[in-house]
This record gives C-alpha cells, structure tokens and sequence, in this order.
C-alpha cells in the first residue's frame, strides 16, 4: 500500500500547511478548501467535524484554537438567533471573519446557465456540529480548562438555540423542528412549495436531541460555583433545564418501512429516479441537480442525494452510542437495523460531494470491508485525481482529505472515547496488512500497531498517570513505559 500511504502524507501535509502552529494565539480557523484556492471564498463551514479528530489526537493545541475561532463569534451567532426569533446562538452555514451568516442566495448552473435558489444556508446543524467537536475534544485531551471557562457557554448557549427552534405537535405528543436542510444539500425544500426548508430531517432531529442532553451532561460536569455562574449569567432556569430534557427525549424521527430511517418527514412520498437511464445519459452524476435543472426538472421531486446525510449519523456514533440515543428518544433502532439503512441510500446517492465516499467507507467498514475499502480509494484520490473534474484548481477539499487520514486512525482501528476509556475493536480490510500510528490521548503518547492478528500498544515513558484502555469488551489500566498485546484471534 505504498500508493496509499503516500497520498495519506499528502493528506496530512496539506493539512498541517492550513493549521499549522503559526495559528496558534491568532483568531483563524481551518477554510473547508484549505489555503489552497478560492473556493467557498475562504468560508469555514462544518468541515471542522472530519479535520479534527485528526488534530485532537495529534495536536490538541491546535483543536483548542479552532474552537477558539467560533467561541469569539458567539455574540455574532446570539445576534443572529435573536434577528431570526430564536433563543442561545445560532452559528452561520457559512462563516467568515466577524461570523455573519457568508452563504450565497443564488448560485449559477453552468449546465443550463440559468441562476437558481440556493437555500444551503437553512443548514442549521452546523451547531451540532460545533458541539460535537466540543464534546469530542474534552474526552480526547480532558481539558477542563477550555471546558470551563469557552466550550461549556457555546454548548449551553446551542442547546438554547435548539430548544426554542423545537415546536410541540400534540397529536404526535413529539417536538418537531421545521425549514431546515440536512447535510443533503439537494433536498433544500418540498416539490412544488414556494417555502424553503424540509420539516423533521433526522439528522438534524438526532443531532439536537444528543446536544440537548450533552447541555445537561456539561452542566454536571462544571463545579458548583462556575455552575451557578453561567446559569446566572445566561439567565437559565432550572425549568429551562427541565425543557431541554423533555424535548431531547421527544424529538420526531420520521421512519421508512422496515425501520429505515426517513431522510425527512415526507420523503417517502417522493419519486424513484431511473439511476440506470440518468447514467446512461450522462455518465457520471455528481451533479444530479445540474442535470435535471438544465432538463426542467428538478431533484426535489426524487429519492435522490448528493451526499450522506442519515448516514452521517452512522458516521459520528458507533452502532452502541446510536441505540442508545434513539432510546432515549423513544425509538427502538439495534445495531442490526444499521445496514438495511446503509444499503437503502447507498443506492439513492450520487455522491456530489468529496465527503459522501468518506462517509460511506467509514459505515461499511463493519458490515462490509471489501466495499469500504473500494470507496476509501475514490475518497482518497479526489483531489489527486481531481475526480469531480476541476474543483480542485480552486483549492483542495481539507475536509475529505482529514477524513480519509481518520479513516485509518480511528475507523479500521475501531478507535472510541467512551468516558474515561480509550476503546480499540480493529476491523482492518483484507488489503491493509497493518498500521502503526501514534496519538495522544489526554497529555499522552500512546504508540500502537495493528494486523489481523494482534493489536500491540505501548505508552510512552515521561507521560502522566496511567490511562483507561478497552479492546473489545475488556478494559485494563497502563501505566507509563508500560507495552501490552492483544490476541485478535477469536
């Protein structure tokens, strides 16, 4: 795998060019297309959710200043959640150097040349997003500096953001989120309505449920005192906190037959496309959108993506994490349900963006690792090859490249922060005959190496105490200096 590794270097060089040191004590952030072009017109968007949990686990220092960017931008996101009627803060699809809403109203189709809507900007699960990185680098680095004093407002003040976006529908006796769109950039409104947005995206559902309840989690972390200090200052009541709790657990998740989860309340209703006569046509169809505006007709009238979006909660929640959330909301969803879900819209997704193969290896790793592994190369070579056929003269995709560089330290390792404990369960494909790797796990170096048959680690001497370690379904503690190796072998 030599190829591999050597575009896995490009990955990480790119990488380390746009959030390098020299951002360190600077208000930057990391622009989905890098430093490389001027795409996105140099926009931060929710890119920050695949390029972090390689710096976390490398280079937590520079995690903390990425975050950093979007604490001094919270009064911008409450200026904007009070101008659009809402409560806490509300982050931009699209951010720029003060943190106003960036994104486009209209965009050109080169295809048809006619100017269309663009209503991306409805995309509010980027403060999800923005929790979850959060949430993801305090258990990596258990950094309760940064908790205390920036991450715990920004979470409490997005849970406020959630809830008062929530509206209670009393013939369903479930909360409803309406006029969002969900990471499927296609689908930004209903056939034939002149409003935008979609009613009850499950991705986004999930997502404000899981933050709600991280909101309550937080608080009880925090120490009495800064406790009663941010309730004070945020003005929150402990009815506001008992309001949280019950939405987290009624929000709606719409369903497809046979416990599918539905893309959307209504997408159900919506039309199958003859994949097999469009790429017939057209051959590749990346942009299906294109295709059928310059046609006359339109991609709100089909089960058709541009990218993973139900099965972006598979990518972010292992199979356990994932039951347990639905749950808690009053959903029955196991472990078992999880690929009928993937092979449902594997089929219905046209991969427009670099992100959608990423996404798609990563939730076939377990179920099917010769496919993950095929599509992990589409993912890898989008930008070498340029497979979407000139994007990358505008500047490199940063956010496909992270991921693909994650996918081998967290995705085939089975790499996962529950708690206190650092989980390994590897799942290497056929073709990868192992890994070695270093990553840092609460001020530690841990080195590990992989195959098929043993999984080897070894925490590094001049660390600190010892560390939680779980591999499969055993958990043991290391102490610094100390090696282990564990038989893979069932």
């Amino acid at each position: 795998n030599t190829d591999t590794q050597k575009i896995l270097r490009l990955h990480i060089f790119h990488l380390m060019q746009t959030a390098s040191m020299n951002i360190i004590d600077r208000d930057v952030s990391i622009p989905s297309r890098g430093i490389h072009g001027e795409a996105y017109r140099g926009h931060i968007m929710w890119d920050e959710l695949f390029i972090l949990p390689f710096l976390t686990l490398h280079f937590p220092v520079l995690t903390r200043e990425v975050l950093m960017y979007r604490y001094r931008r919270l009064g911008k996101a409450r200026r904007a959640a009070k101008k659009s009627g809402y409560r806490g803060a509300m982050y931009p699809w699209q951010s720029g150097s003060d943190g106003r809403e960036e994104s486009q109203d209209i965009h050109l189709n080169p295809m048809s040349g006619r100017w269309v809507p663009d209503n991306t900007h409805l995309q509010r699960h980027v403060n999800a997003a923005i929790v979850y990185s959060v949430w993801q680098y305090y258990l990596a680095s258990d950094d309760r500096e940064f908790l205390h004093f920036f991450g715990a407002e920004m979470v409490l003040e997005v849970a406020r953001f959630w809830c008062s976006l929530a509206t209670y529908n009393p013939d369903r006796d479930k909360y409803e989120i309406h006029n969002v769109v969900g990471p499927d950039e296609y689908h930004t409104g209903y056939p034939d309505s002149d409003q935008p947005g979609l009613n009850n995206n499950a991705y986004t559902n999930v997502m404000a449920s899981w933050v709600l309840q991280r909101a309550g989690e937080v608080l009880n972390v925090l120490h009495q005192e800064r406790r009663e200090e941010l309730m004070r200052d945020l003005s929150i009541e402990e009815d506001e906190i008992d309001q949280w709790h019950e939405i987290a657990h009624k929000l709606y998740v719409p369903f497809l037959d046979n416990r599918v989860i539905s893309q959307f309340e209504g997408y159900g209703e919506l039309e199958e496309l003859d994949w097999g006569e469009y790429r017939r046509k057209h051959g590749e169809m990346m942009r299906l959108d294109r295709i059928l505006e310059a046609e006359s007709d339109d991609v709100l009238r089909y089960k058709a993506g541009k990218q993973a979006d139900v099965l972006m909660l598979f990518y972010l929640f292992s199979g356990r994490e994932l039951s347990e959330q639905f749950r808690s909301m009053g959903y029955e969803f196991s472990i078992d349900d999880i690929p009928r879900n993937i092979s449902y819209y594997q089929h219905r997704t046209s991969h427009g963006s670099t992100l959608s193969s990423l996404v798609f290896s990563w939730v076939l790793s377990r179920a099917d690792r010769p496919k993950s592994w095929e599509t992990f190369r589409k993912a890898l070579l989008s930008d070498v090859e340029d497979v979407q056929g000139g994007t990358t003269s505008e500047g490199i995709h940063l956010g496909a490249m992270a991921g693909t560089v994650d996918m081998m330290q967290r995705c085939y390792i089975g790499l996962e922060i529950r708690k206190d404990v650092l989980w390994f369960n590897p799942a290497l494909p056929e073709t990868l005959e192992g890994l070695e790797l270093r990553i840092r796990f609460r001020g530690q170096w841990l080195q590990l190496s992989v195959d098929h048959s043993e999984l080897s680690l070894r925490l590094m001497e001049n660390s600190g105490g010892c560390i939680k370690v779980g591999v499969r379904d055993k958990t043991f503690d290391m102490v610094p200096g100390e090696e282990q190796s564990i038989s893979l072998i069932v």
